[in-house]
């Protein structure tokens, strides 16, 4: 027999992650997260699975292993245990520990293997900093969300030599570097780094190449001053840089870059395609870009879903995976010709899948390519959820009276009779956006659809996979500009009969969160609200969120506008019983801003409760504590069912 997902199910979730496919292309490493009910905490170990088939086993036992990278002959795993570098054997045994507290004090971050597997280059932060050391502050970009309050610290480069264990730091300098490529030759590492006057704060961003044997120092920048670079590598040749990033600063699509050594203007290489590419990063699932013969295999978003690209003379042709699925995770090994790359559906999380590049061939420019079927290597949904079916998710658009197509989704089971209650959901970003596949973070999904609810989530203007000018549309006009994108398919669904508009409920998060507040103030079309990790004044925004520089610079512009487009501004509107859910240690959308909200409700006798979880970042809904994981669940799913009840 077989039951809808239920929210305590998250506590047997079994995710795997971050695929790391060995230089034969036979072996696959990933981290798989599991979930540790008696200690309230996230359980993350390494596990391998092979590509002619068997089952999956576990290499380490956790409780925070992370990023498995095989060296370049196949022989070792270096990975990170609780922010060090160790090494496992690819036959087994006990790890050992590569760099140590007293010699990467703050600790590690994600290994690069040379060439020739002597040496491992990582980005750290250069010194580690007591909890209660006092905190000097003399430039924007003091605070990172999941850290807290940096200061002055910055990360650099360094490289620990396998054999001996010796760190070198090499870089410096008041900017913060990301993770660093090899060089074909072993002798230079390239790597993404800020080049503003605060250069700690989110700003523009170029590439930089150093030399591995030189003293610290800030490197050599090859790209523009004035861009956006994100994850880097070599062409194979070592005669220019392939860069994910922008040529000018500010909000747009990333763009795969051929970036020459000697500085002059990188060349787009993936213009043609108007979509973004994926670098990768927590909720924006992507990978680095590599090369296979003469072609690159990349991620970019695609009408929600992350896809894997190629780029060759013939132009660009997408990849064979299936409708209705969606990219992760990848991870691509050229010499092999096969790439791991981690995929969800409508039936499953997330699952490893290998890839046979070799027999990909190209449909032509924008066109699906040929290939073979892709090899489904785990099933761990399968095993840790057996009895268990997901409700469906179908694609649905709707035409807007200014002509705009907006693409949604809608969630409901198979047996739902119509008129029953809507919940519509507002992705964050505000450029990310709703997959059409499953979706292990918003289990409220699934509990609604089996109490006979509706689910409706909308990719409204500024969400990622419908080209640059759909990317850019709400710039200067939060709010405004979207709002019609949730509200007419709301009236195209009541319209239909599909729903009741008694019964219609409204959350989001983040830039969800912030548009959720928005619609309360601007309508009265919802009975019940829940905005989670919310932004509702900009200024204040502006000089208290991590990002907040960025925002109100670049996402809004003008300053005269802040306060128009602010929720707060608007608060006196609002009559809708109102549950606001935030993260205690939200670096990004502040919790004040949650308390500002609830505050201006109430002193106006507005229905309304403030949830906030002590220690949970903004992004916790992702990987935070599961019992507050599944309180922000249970309690949305007992608020709109309440406030919506006749």
């Amino acid at each position: 027999m077989t039951r809808p997902l239920t929210i305590e199910d998250l506590y047997r979730f079994e995710i795997p992650g971050d695929p790391a496919l060995s230089p034969d292309g036979e072996r696959v490493a990933y981290t798989l997260t599991t979930q540790d009910a008696d200690n309230d905490r996230v359980i993350r170990s390494i596990w391998e699975v092979r590509g002619g088939g068997g089952p999956a086993r576990r290499l380490t036992h956790g409780p925070a292993d992370t990023a498995p990278r095989w060296s370049p002959d196949g022989s070792r795993l270096a990975f990170l245990r609780g922010g060090q570098l160790h090494l496992l054997s690819a036959d087994g045994g006990e790890a050992v520990a590569l760099t140590t507290s007293a010699r990467c004090p703050a600790g590690a971050g994600t290994p690069v293997w040379s060439p020739d597997g002597a040496r491992i280059a990582f980005a750290a932060p250069e010194a580690y900093r007591a909890d209660s050391a006092p905190v000097v502050i003399d430039a924007l970009g003091w605070k990172a969300d999941g850290v807290g309050l940096i200061g002055s610290l910055r990360t650099q480069l360094f490289v620990v030599e396998v054999e001996s264990g010796e760190v070198v730091q090499v870089t410096e300098g008041d900017r913060h570097v990301g993770t660093p490529s090899w060089s074909p030759d072993g002798t230079r590492l390239a790597y993404p780094a800020q080049t503003g006057p605060d250069a700690a704060a989110l700003g523009p961003s170029a590439a930089h190449v150093v030399g591995v044997g030189e003293q610290a120092s800030e490197g050599r920048r090859v790209g523009p001053a004035d861009g956006l670079a994100g994850p880097v590598t070599w062409f194979p040749d070592g005669s220019a840089l392939l860069v994910v990033g922008r040529t000018s600063f500010g909000v747009g699509h990333s763009e795969l870059l051929r970036q020459p050594l000697d500085g002059s203007a990188p060349v787009s290489l993936s213009a043609a395609l108007d979509r973004n590419v994926m670098g990768g990063g927590p909720g924006y699932p992507g990978a680095l870009p590599q090369f296979h013969g003469d072609a690159i295999v990349f991620c970019a978003r695609d009408r929600g879903a992350t896809r894997l690209y190629r780029v060759d003379a013939a132009g660009i042709s997408a990849s064979p995976l299936p409708a209705g699925t969606g990219i992760s995770g990848c991870s691509v090994v050229t010499k092999a010709g096969r790439a791991a790359v981690v995929v969800s559906d409508a039936s499953r999380f997330a699952e490893i899948v290998l890839l046979d590049l070799d027999a990909w061939t190209s449909g032509g420019p924008g066109l699906p390519s040929a290939g073979p079927r892709p090899a489904w290597l785990t099933d761990h949904m399968a095993r840790s959820l057996p009895e268990v079916t997901l409700h469906p998710v179908t694609e649905r658009e709707f035409t807007l009276a200014d002509g705009t197509v907006v693409h949604a989704m809608i969630t409901r089971a198979a047996d739902t009779p119509p008129g029953g209650p809507l919940l519509v959901d507002v992705h964050g970003g505000p450029h990310n956006a709703w997959a059409p596949h499953s979706d292990p973070v918003h289990l409220y999904h699934q509990e609604l659809a089996s109490r006979g609810w509706t689910i409706l989530t909308p990719n409204v203007r500024a969400s990622d996979g419908y080209g640059e000018a759909f990317y850019t549309a709400a710039l200067g006009a939060w709010g405004e500009t979207d709002e019609q994108d949730v509200l007419q398919p709301v009236a195209a669904l009541v319209a239909e009969g599909l729903v009741d508009p008694a019964r219609i409920a409204l959350t989001g998060y983040s830039y969800g969160g912030y548009l959720t507040c928005w619609l309360s103030a601007r309508s009265d079309l919802f009975a019940a609200v829940v905005p989670g990790g919310v932004l509702v004044d900009l200024k204040s925004m502006a000089g208290t969120s991590e990002e907040g520089h960025l925002i109100a610079g670049h996402e809004i512009g003008d300053p005269a506008r802040m306060a128009e487009l602010s929720p707060l501004s608007h608060a006196d509107a609002v009559r809708a019983p109102t549950l606001i859910l935030h993260g205690g240690a939200d670096d990004t959308c502040p919790v004040g801003q949650a308390e500002q909200w609830f505050h201006a409700l109430r002193t106006r006798d507005v229905p309304a409760r403030l949830v906030v979880y002590p220690g949970s970042s903004h992004l916790f809904l992702l990987d935070g504590r599961p019992s507050h994981r599944e309180d922000y669940s249970r309690r949305l799913v007992a608020w709109v069912t309440t406030h919506t009840n006749r």
